[in-house]
């Protein structure tokens, strides 16, 4: 093991860095933690709109009328999941232009009017969310080049407010970015798709989706992320960008299909992994907290800091174990925190396409205590007992590994007090 993690330290680390640090997936994800309260907010309303109590829809029903108690619901879905890809070519072009040294909110209102000009008012919602991503980073990488050329810039007279001259620094730049895209619109339609968003969604991330919701990659993405965080690397910051790209239509897909009385059609997605993998946070850790408290309470130096850790590990943080066990370049944890996520999919997986389990519909707050996160989720109490099922098994496989870690600690202790 030591010569593995010499290994991984020496090979691997410096790389996987660098693609963590790598601008572009860093404006993705950024621009995703800022729309991450509306998409929690909209799956909310999905769920007040349709919350499987018969007493609730039946009371709302006659106080109000159905139609107008769910156009609340329906108007704030419309202004979060309904408007996502607006959001993301804003932000992602406004922080890609920002890691250059570059005025990123022109760089975000260019983006904006590119998509637009691209045909986006027919893909605001997530069916247009790859488009969107497409096009915030290639304006933002032309309007950065553009704007910084000196033959570009229109000279003001002094004494001109600072905001009018950098308007007019970014007119000439803006203006062949959005020409560009019109110019690429029009050579699509000259071939016969008008609808370029719809037709990029057919073609291409319809398929993405349904790819992505089968149980390989599931499976590969509940390995990626403990294996980078054991050596120190935040794994769910790196794969935040495809994790995104994948949750957010499948999200609106499921509550689209609950909403029509329909089975929901995609089982993973964010909140599959935060209601039944990532108990307690990356590597189901709440299982290991509970396993130290039942299994190796003699080992000192685990059960302080399991103490500490308990509070944050109920809401799905777990730093302090991370770094304080500590889990990274633990080689007794490897095991344990690389297979126990991947057990947990395996189980959450076919519990789901089994019928056992509705799949997850809505996104509660990442730090939603597990088995409440489950009920919330699927709208189901079934949600609530397959994470706590997955809790289980987390601490079972948890808990020999424990056990070794406290045998050695004693050996240790032993040995200290021998001499």
């Amino acid at each position: 093991m030591d010569h593995f993690i010499a290994f991984m330290e020496k090979h691997f680390i410096p790389h996987a860095a660098k693609i963590g640090a790598q601008r572009h997936l860093v404006a993705i994800r950024d621009a995703f933690v800022v729309t991450m309260p509306l998409l929690i907010l909209g799956s909310l309303a999905v769920l007040l709109n349709n919350l499987p109590i018969p007493f609730f829809q039946d009371f709302m029903n006659n106080a109000f009328g159905e139609e107008l108690w769910k156009s609340f619901g329906g108007a704030i879905w419309s202004g979060t999941f309904g408007i996502l890809s607006v959001f993301i070519a804003f932000l992602v072009a406004r922080n890609l232009a920002h890691g250059y040294g570059k005025d990123g909110i022109s760089a975000g209102v260019v983006s904006l009017a590119s998509f637009f000009t691209i045909g986006g008012a027919t893909g605001m919602s997530s069916n247009g969310l790859f488009i969107a991503l497409i096009i915030a980073l290639v304006s933002a990488e032309i309007f950065s080049r553009l704007v910084g050329n000196e033959k570009l810039v229109i000279e003001m007279p002094e004494g001109v407010p600072p905001a009018v001259a950098r308007s007019f620094a970014a007119l000439l730049p803006a203006i062949i970015t959005v020409s560009i895209f019109g110019l690429i619109y029009t050579m699509f339609r000259a071939f016969g798709v008008t609808d370029i968003v719809t037709s990029f969604y057919n073609l291409v991330q319809k398929p993405f989706l349904g790819l992505a919701n089968t149980l390989p990659s599931a499976i590969l993405l509940a390995f990626i992320t403990p294996f980078l965080w054991f050596f120190g690397l935040h794994g769910a910051n790196m794969i935040e960008p495809l994790m995104q790209s994948i949750n957010a239509p499948a999200i609106t897909a499921n509550a689209e299909a609950l909403a029509n009385g329909d089975i929901a059609p995609f089982i993973v997605n964010k909140p599959f992994f935060d209601s039944f993998v990532n108990l307690g946070g990356t590597g189901a850790t709440l299982g290991l907290i509970i396993a130290i408290f039942l299994f190796g309470r003699r080992n000192k130096a685990y059960k302080i800091v399991t103490g500490l850790s308990t509070a944050p590990g109920l809401f799905n943080i777990n730093e302090p174990m991370m770094f304080g066990l500590p889990i990274v370049l633990n080689p007794i944890m490897f095991i344990p925190f690389i297979s126990t996520p991947v057990v947990l999919v395996i189980v959450a997986y076919f519990a789901t396409s089994f019928g056992l389990v509705p799949a997850a519909v809505t996104m509660p707050p990442w730090v939603t205590p597990p088995i409440i996160g489950g009920v919330l989720a699927t709208q189901s109490i079934a949600g609530g007992v397959l994470a706590a099922v997955n809790l289980t098994i987390s601490v079972l496989i948890y808990a020999p590994f424990v056990k070794i870690a406290e045998i050695q600690a004693l050996k240790r202790e032993a040995e200290a007090t021998e001499v």
